[in-house]
């Protein structure tokens, strides 16, 4: 099954991960209307309607697009840092996507709502990003050549259940075995490569983690050297 803009505007995300987890977890609709609100209420005046992209979004974005900016934000790197219970694993067997979390820089996209339709898009964007409360919306700078956007990011939240700080090492042998709703990690993995790509982007850390997630799968032993 493909993440699908029907999908979201049916409500299915919740229902996908009240089923799998607990109904208390997946927040209702009046509590994303809840976050959305307080985050625009936090929105630095003259900022635009520019969303950050640095995983599942780069190749799947589910919204309109004005505008796309290769950009970068500093203070903050992409890892995965956060268990799937439901899109990308299972409760039994978890899988992992990414988060930002702070240090150092991450390179992704900017993507530009249109303004007429941004607020109706920016609750869709809710019930797919903030399905269980694991990220904390936030305003921050991006640098894109020689602009500066503001932009609405995703970062993880440390205090939340699904939260991981795992070693190399696991990461790659939970992605490569991990399989959920909207397929597996190692795809999840694999799709965010190529979408950088895409833009010219090459991350280091999930290029190392993509060798040794596909020795893996090959019954390989990862390569010690590959660092």
């Amino acid at each position: 099954m493909t993440l699908s803009r029907s999908y979201l505007e049916a409500g299915q995300m919740r229902e996908l991960y009240a089923a799998a987890v607990d109904d208390e977890r997946a927040l209702t609709d009046e509590q994303l209307s809840a976050s959305l609100t307080a985050t625009l209420a936090e929105r630095p005046r003259g900022a635009g309607w520019w969303v950050f992209g640095y995983g599942s979004l780069l190749w799947n974005p589910l919204f309109p697009i004005a505008e796309a900016r290769a950009a970068t934000v500093h203070g903050l790197h992409r890892t995965f840092c956060l268990r799937s219970l439901a899109s990308r694993g299972t409760v039994d067997r978890p899988g992992l996507v990414l988060g930002l979390e702070p240090g150092g820089s991450c390179q992704g996209v900017a993507y530009r709502l249109p303004a007429p339709l941004a607020m109706d898009e920016l609750h869709l964007l809710w019930r797919r990003e903030m399905v269980v409360g694991s990220y904390r919306p936030r305003w921050v700078k991006l640098k894109s050549g020689d602009r500066t956007l503001v932009a609405i990011a995703f970062v993880v939240r440390r205090d939340h259940v699904q939260y991981a700080r795992l070693t190399h090492d696991e990461q790659a042998a939970i992605i490569a075995d991990a399989c959920g709703a909207f397929g597996s990690s190692c795809d999840y993995l694999m799709r965010t490569r190529a979408a950088l790509a895409s833009h010219g982007i090459v991350d280091a850390n999930l290029e190392r983690i993509a060798r040794d997630v596909e020795a893996r799968q090959r019954g390989c032993a990862p390569s010690k050297a590959a660092v």
